[in-house]
């Protein structure tokens, strides 16, 4: 099984009760797929970046969960079809942990010129 993130961007029209029903209908797939459901994090109503079908807001939901990628494919085909969702993103996530940030693995520019001369210092 693999670990997935899924973002999903919901009518900000829709009652919570709807909302609540794609949410859990996306865990009974997992569930049923022999998956795990890890969390689920409502980021709430957020002002989206550019209008998508006449929306200026949109609600956020973002589901953590684990399953096989034949579970995954069938997620997004349902959520492609469902009422109430503007837009959805699944995304793999790492399962050696969390990302390190990229200053510490590029060096700084002043750290480069320290390292290495420059044509100007005779090199």
């Amino acid at each position: 099984m693999n670990p997935y993130e899924v973002l999903l961007l919901l009518d900000p029209e829709l009652p919570e009760e709807r909302q609540a029903e794609i949410v859990e209908r996306v865990r009974e797939n997992v569930e049923r797929g022999g998956g795990t459901w890890e969390r689920q994090e409502p980021w709430g109503r957020r002002k989206l970046a550019y209008e998508i079908n006449h929306q200026t807001d949109g609600y956020y939901h973002l589901l953590e969960f684990q399953c096989e990628p034949a579970t995954l494919d069938e997620i997004s085909r349902v959520l492609k079809i469902t009422d109430g969702v503007i837009r959805h993103l699944a995304v793999r996530r790492s399962q050696t942990g969390p990302a390190r940030p990229l200053a510490s693995v590029a060096p700084s520019r002043q750290d480069e010129s320290e390292t290495e001369p420059t044509a100007e210092e005779g090199a």
